[in-house]
């Protein structure tokens, strides 16, 4: 059934009409979100309880802004101090992103780059020898991504924070083990993200500490952020814990180190919302000037999955995990990308994650040797999606796409004039047959019935979309890609009757 169309009508209202709900769509979500705060509250609350942590510190952000902060039980249980937004948690390894930021800092200031071998910056570690004898080169990269061969050093690097630098520095003039050839497979280590520190050094002619003190927390107005545990008031300090047989234990604090890189920061909750919020402020990509103290580009790059680690089953949802630089990557089956890091040392167990397409994230800081605040946080993303009905955010539609699903909706369903068009690319009609195309998408117009309604497009990115059209019968789907070309064509077709 051929429906006529007025071409210049629908091209101009396919390109001006487009959903504006981004504001909408947020204030809905945050009052959904807010729904769910009970349970969130109850959920931080039982794992607590049940991992005997005296005291925890959480949030939950979504899209710039704080949706809860919940506090739970003492950071110094003799003096019976309770735990407040402003409590001084040791973060252990979620303290990697900072280093791994500093060194894309440098990056974006052309002193380093991230294939650069690491002898470039560390001459004395070119004589270590490598486990094999045809092994690359230690690059900068492979120590962000933990694929530099060293063995995974849990928890011996635990207990190295407060190494000085002058054993630190004869370990590397003595040289290190090796389980793997270098770029072969990942494998954690503490040991590459303290010569990471150590690079930091080098190139900027600050210790680590210093770098990130001056160009990430005072950027980001992180006033209560420190590296040696001596110089956090004592009211504000987190004792860490260690429960056994049924009673808590005191964990002696170590000071600040050459190993402080791979896990020594302590900061307040309130402080790791500032950062938090940049990771989720750097999506998505957009046009529009970067304020931030690392490039929304470089925070991006951060996020993505470098290193493959493993493939596991999450409770029947397989889930593949990778790391990036200095953060860890999932991906689950149903669709949802989660990025950040855990921390776990004697005394404390922390995480922050981010759903970058939901703009959630959610930290947890607990004050008992390796709470699983992972597994925590992750229910907690869960219940949340499930119970205020929180969407990924949409991608934005091009304007070449909008224009293009205006042309090619003209032309449905007899293809009149689209030979003779050029809103195809070359390859269109050279991979279709004008007259089967003609017959095949009669007939689904044909079982569709009358034409109700036509759908904004959904992208799947600039260049790739699908669209409904509302039929009196079956709706009809249409999906579409454009070529790489300076003015992007339509070079593949799908009509078909919507499941």
């Amino acid at each position: 059934m051929n429906i006529p169309f007025n071409h210049t009508f629908w091209l101009i209202a396919f390109i001006l009409l487009s959903p504006i709900l981004p504001r909408a769509q947020q204030d809905g979500s945050i009052s959904a979100i807010h729904q769910a705060v009970p349970a969130v509250d109850s959920f931080y609350r039982a794992f607590a309880v049940s991992y005997h942590s005296p005291g925890l510190a959480y949030a939950v952000i979504y899209n710039g802004k704080v949706v809860h902060r919940g506090t739970f039980g003492y950071t110094d249980l003799e003096r019976r101090t309770p735990v407040t937004p402003g409590s001084v948690f040791r973060i252990a390894s979620m303290t990697k992103s900072f280093v791994a930021a500093a060194i894309l800092q440098l990056r974006d200031a052309g002193r380093l780059q991230l294939d650069d071998p690491l002898v470039r910056y560390i001459p004395e570690f070119g004589q270590a020898k490598l486990s094999e004898t045809d092994a690359p080169r230690i690059t900068i990269r492979h120590l962000l991504t933990h694929t530099a061969g060293f063995p995974e050093d849990n928890p011996w690097g635990d207990r190295q924070l407060d190494m000085s630098d002058e054993t630190f520095a004869q370990l590397i003039r003595d040289g290190f083990s090796f389980s793997n050839a270098p770029g072969i497979r990942y494998e954690y280590s503490n040991t590459g993200y303290a010569l990471l520190g150590e690079v930091i050094r080098r190139v900027s002619g600050q210790r680590y500490d210093a770098f990130i003190k001056e160009n990430l927390f005072e950027p980001l107005s992180m006033v209560h952020s420190y590296w040696e545990y001596t110089h956090v008031p004592d009211s504000l300090l987190a004792k860490g814990y260690r429960w056994a047989n049924g009673d808590w234990t005191a964990q002696p604090m170590l000071g600040d180190g050459a190993y402080g890189a791979m896990g020594g920061l302590m900061c307040s909750l309130d402080d790791f919302i500032s950062y938090v919020t940049l990771f989720l402020d750097a999506w998505p990509a957009r046009e529009e000037a970067d304020s931030g103290p690392l490039k929304r580009s470089s925070l991006r790059e951060m996020q993505q999955p470098w290193a493959f680690n493993q493939l596991t089953d999450g409770n029947g949802c397989p889930v593949t995990s990778a790391y990036g630089y200095g953060l860890r990557w999932t991906h689950d089956c149903n669709d949802v990308t989660s990025v950040g890091h855990s921390g776990g040392l004697p005394g404390f167990g922390c995480n922050w994650m981010i759903l970058p397409e939901y703009g959630l994230g959610l930290i947890c800081f607990s004050n008992v040797t390796y709470a699983p605040a992972t597994a925590i946080n992750t229910k907690v993303a869960r219940e949340i999606i499930g119970r205020s009905g929180l969407k990924p955010r949409k991608v934005t539609v091009s304007a070449i796409l909008k224009h293009r699903q205006a042309e090619l909706r003209c032309f449905l369903p007899d293809w009149d004039g689209a030979e003779q068009s050029d809103s195809f690319a070359a390859n269109f009609f050279l991979d279709n047959d004008i007259d089967m195309l003609r017959e095949e998408t009669r007939a689904v117009f044909a079982k569709a019935g009358r034409v109700i309604r036509i759908h904004d497009i959904e992208a799947e990115n600039n260049l790739r979309g699908t669209f409904i059209i509302q039929c009196e019968h079956r709706d009809i789907r249409v999906y579409f890609t454009l070529s790489p070309e300076q003015e992007p064509r339509i070079q593949h077709v799908s009509v078909r009757l919507a499941e």
